[in-house]
């Protein structure tokens, strides 16, 4: 079967499952292949389950009349969104970076929706599987789109972008996440530059660049259109403005006014002035962005604050690098409260720096007072004798269960495969 013949289904059934556990009636099955299952043998169950068609690369799996037999169902999947993405002729924005990718894109959806039908990844869906599915929800009414780009090596932000062609990028940072993919942080500035490197190759693509930061101002040189965003010397400029629980930030360009967020931590200042700077540059008023912005609300264990009994905790355990992690430990610090307690998390995706990069993190802990000290995964087994160690969140939750802590400001924060929330149930 041909791209056209398989697009022309795809506008039959245009709503895409690669998942039979989520099939509902008549939408298009892909059967991927995972490195522990074949989608393939899913096919009967995805029919049985309702799928109007299923997309193989297996013929021992054919189901007459249900069943499209393709080389490889990834490459079908890409393709189509290809495809689809091809008859787009309004704004498509990328965004990816180390760390915040996915709360800018979350406040610059917010900022967006106020004026345009805006389309953009759902959660963290920004892999070589989400891009494309996230391309083929986007319907007939879309007047925007915004794609999260996630990557831990080379050449995968360049993939992605033939397949969005995006018009507009943002790069949120560059930072020391995925080493064990890039190599170094040079290899991540490398990999997230493959972005800019699109945008320079269109020869009309617009980049929004955050101008405190100067290796992204070399990165973003030869692009045609710049918006930059920043603490000073910026189209959009801003600060934080005191030390408060939530981030307010004081705007002073393109429009005066005091944004108070829902956001715990001054590293979300870039993210909030690169969601002003995105509103601005497409024209909305400023009080739809400045409410947008006031309106969102963290979730999904990103940057969150919560209150547990006396207790204040602020939950970042969705992912963590070296970058991230510094961030928030040194956030904690310039929080008021009497008592305080780290809760953090092995650092994953480190190769060989992994050992370097989690002492480095010892002797930033060590810079400082704090209550308690809790750390949690292997990586952090070599300072057992220093702090309170466990090997996972499950025993540092059963300990929290007989040591409940009281009137404490507590950071929670690990890498995803750490489970870090776990210790919420005994706080």
């Amino acid at each position: 079967m041909n791209m056209e013949d398989l697009y022309q289904l795809y506008r039959q059934y245009p709503d895409v499952q690669t998942d039979t556990r989520k099939i509902k009636e008549n939408e298009f099955f892909f059967a991927l292949k995972g490195p522990n299952f074949n989608g393939n043998t899913f096919a009967q169950k995805a029919v049985d389950a309702g799928a109007a068609k299923v997309v193989i690369d297996e013929a021992a799996y054919e189901i007459p009349g249900k069943t499209i037999l393709v080389p490889d169902v990834l490459q079908a999947l890409q393709q189509l969104a290809a495809h689809h993405r091809a008859l787009f002729n309004f704004p498509v924005v990328a965004i990816t970076g180390s760390n915040g990718k996915t709360t800018t894109k979350e406040l610059i959806h917010a900022v967006l929706s106020t004026t345009y039908k805006t389309y953009t990844t759902e959660g963290n869906l920004n892999n070589h599987i989400g891009v494309p599915l996230t391309l083929l929800k986007i319907k007939d009414d879309a007047q925007m789109a915004v794609i999260e780009m996630g990557a831990n090596h080379l050449e995968e932000i360049r993939g992605y972008c033939t397949i969005a062609r995006p018009t507009h990028g943002l790069i949120t940072n560059a930072g020391k996440a995925h080493l064990e993919g890039f190599g170094s942080v040079e290899g991540v500035k490398k990999g997230k530059g493959e972005l800019y490197d699109f945008l320079r190759g269109r020869g009309d693509g617009t980049a929004f660049v955050m101008w405190d930061y100067d290796y992204l101002r070399d990165m973003s040189r030869g692009i045609a259109r710049i918006v930059r965003y920043g603490t000073t010397d910026a189209d959009v400029a801003g600060h934080a403005a005191g030390q408060r629980s939530f981030l307010t930030v004081e705007l002073e360009r393109p429009f005066p006014t005091l944004i108070s967020t829902q956001l715990v931590g001054d590293y979300n200042l870039p993210n909030v002035l690169a969601a002003v700077a995105v509103g601005s540059h497409f024209n909305i008023a400023a009080e739809r962005i400045k409410a947008a912005i006031e309106n969102y609300a963290p979730s999904n264990s990103r940057s969150q604050l919560l209150e547990k009994g006396s207790n204040k905790i602020i939950l970042d355990a969705y992912n963590a690098n070296p970058s991230s992690m510094k961030l928030a430990i040194e956030n904690l610090v310039k929080m008021e409260s009497a008592q305080k307690i780290l809760v953090l998390g092995a650092m994953a995706e480190m190769g060989a720096e992994t050992g370097a990069e989690h002492q480095r993190m010892i002797e930033l802990i060590e810079q400082h007072s704090w209550s308690d000290v809790i750390l949690v995964g292997k990586p952090f087994e070599p300072y057992k004798d220093r702090f309170r160690y466990f090997e996972t969140s499950g025993h540092a939750a059963a300990w929290f269960g007989d040591h409940r802590p009281q009137n404490t400001l507590l950071l929670v924060k690990g890498s995803r495969s750490t489970q870090m929330e776990k210790v919420l149930d005994n706080l």
